[in-house]
């Protein structure tokens, strides 16, 4: 059974950084595509970006393209998303997520993952 465990949430002040790291087991992670999506209470899910194991270039939702970068650690089967240049619209809790199989941006974003992690909550002050 795939298990996603994320970490690195926080309070933080506007311009500031986080790390959100996504650890996973229970599966060939090499097969998989995976990414983050936040959500704000009473809000819709909201896609930030995915990536495919095995060709790691990230693709990214334009509302956090050149702040947020996802990467991956192979030896420990874990992925990461970096936050840079914080807002307070940033606020909200973050899902990392995976799927078996290879998978556009186009439908991650339409479908979300079969598997999430519990959510980490992120708070940015003004």
């Amino acid at each position: 059974q795939v298990q996603l465990v994320e970490s690195g949430g926080g309070l933080v002040q506007a311009g500031g950084s986080l790390r959100l790291s996504c650890a996973a087991s229970g599966g060939t992670f090499e097969r998989y595509t995976m990414g983050w999506f936040r959500q704000v209470p009473g809000q819709e899910r909201e896609f930030l970006g995915t990536m495919r194991w095995r060709t790691p270039i990230p693709d990214y939702a334009d509302s956090v393209k050149g702040r947020f970068a996802i990467s991956r650690d192979s030896a420990n089967n874990t992925w990461y998303l970096q936050m840079n240049s914080l807002k307070p619209e940033d606020t909200a809790v973050y899902y990392c997520g995976a799927v078996l199989g290879s998978r556009s941006i186009h439908t991650i974003r339409r479908t979300g993952f079969d598997f999430w992690g519990q959510g980490t909550q992120v708070t940015v002050s003004s």
